[in-house]
């Protein structure tokens, strides 16, 4: 992979791995020295004037495609918002993914995060990925609100080397902080409500450091979605980090605050929207009155993954305690295979079915396996254990 290629998969996914220097274990880092001004009031205020009707409005979800500077499709982009409850509380889910190819290279981004009604983070998980042919990246960055306190995981594998790293914030440092998920939300907002100047809010950089995110409102245009012209408005989005160079967003709207494009300044990428939303209020009024219905991804949502993952260890430990009680299970299926790969059949069905008839008590009297000697296995109701039936029956008649 060349210089160029690498700056770009970093740019446009956000790794930034260091070797593991702790064999596996957990590295709690200090929170960054460089402390980053407090959210302004006026962001705060914003906030804090964010309504239901605001909400409700904005729960829907977007489909846009990724695309190369050259037109090419790369990939796919999408982010859904609803209604949903955590640990009790109502609040909206947040769900992202993109995934494509750059330069024959996968790579993908999926976040899905708990986010209450005033935009504050309760739970995110950060998933980046980039699959080389040599080794993989892959980074996730788990956000957990828990006893005042903002707790971040970080696990970082780079080929077989693994980092693990902790951090932990309070919350009177995190007033006005906007995670990636809350951001999604945030902007749909915005394109509907306005931005006033000079906001500035807490984020994460991709090193998750606490930082400065500025949002700036840009001139309206026109934008080619299928055979229409459409005008969308812009918001520019651009994180401060302390470590590294500013990384800035633009993100164009419709007027009903679906997403038109999507683009990191200098990323050879784009999203873009191809077709128009259809416009149906009363089904749109319905999906968000009934979160049941929407479908959801569950290898992506962190509640039924959970489950799943509990599901399955349950499901083991049956299979293992069932094979623990009967030992000649292992034993029959190991001579079974051991005498399959002897014979080699053509047909492994006819041949089991022959197989495991011996162990019945109603088999009559021959070889269960005898068609497994021909050069070609023939079907059962042809076999010689038939034949040599028939030909006894001949014989004392």
């Amino acid at each position: 992979m060349d210089m160029m290629e690498e700056n770009m998969i970093r740019h446009d996914v956000g790794l930034n791995v260091r070797p593991d220097k702790n064999d596996g274990g957990v590295e709690v880092i200090p929170n960054a020295t460089c402390i980053p001004p407090p959210a302004t009031q006026d962001a705060l205020a914003y906030l804090n004037s964010i309504t239901q009707d605001d909400l409700q409005s904005i729960l829907f979800t977007d489909a846009l495609v990724t695309t190369s500077d050259t037109g090419k499709e790369l990939g796919e982009f999408s982010v859904s918002i609803e209604l949903a409850r955590h640990s009790g509380q109502d609040c909206l889910l947040i769900h992202a993914n993109s995934h494509g190819a750059l330069d024959n290279v996968p790579m993908g981004t999926s976040v899905t995060a708990y986010v209450s009604k005033n935009l504050q983070t309760l739970e995110q998980q950060h998933h980046e990925y980039v699959k080389l042919e040599d080794h993989h990246l892959d980074k996730k960055t788990f956000l957990t609100l828990q006893d005042g306190h903002y707790i971040v995981n970080k696990v970082v594998m780079q080929g077989e080397q693994v980092q693990r790293t902790a951090q932990t914030y309070g919350l009177n440092s995190m007033k006005g902080f906007i995670s990636e998920g809350s951001n999604l939300l945030l902007e749909r907002v915005m394109a509907k409500k306005g931005i006033p100047d000079n906001m500035c809010f807490l984020s994460f950089d991709s090193e998750a450091n606490l930082c400065c995110a500025t949002y700036k409102h840009l001139e309206e245009r026109s934008q080619k979605v299928g055979d229409e012209e459409v005008i969308v408005t812009g918001i520019e989005r651009t994180v401060q980090s302390s470590t590294d160079l500013p990384t800035t967003w633009q993100t164009y709207f419709l007027q009903d605050g679906h997403l038109g494009s999507r683009v990191q300044v200098g990323s050879p990428v784009t999203m873009r929207l191809l077709q128009l939303p259809a416009i149906n209020l009363e089904d749109e009024k319905r999906q968000q009155h009934d979160v049941s219905r929407k479908p959801l991804n569950w290898e992506e949502d962190m509640q039924l993954y959970s489950k799943f993952l509990d599901k399955k260890e349950e499901l083991k430990g049956d299979h293992a305690t069932y094979m623990r009680h009967h030992p000649e299970l292992k034993a029959l299926l190991a001579d079974f295979l051991q005498f399959l790969l002897l014979r080699k059949p053509e047909d492994v069905v006819a041949f089991a079915a022959d197989y495991f008839a011996s162990f019945s008590p109603t088999t009559k009297i021959g070889s269960s396996y005898a068609t497994s000697n021909e050069p070609r296995y023939i079907p059962r109701p042809n076999s010689p254990f038939k034949k040599r039936q028939e030909d006894a029956k001949g014989t004392s008649s």
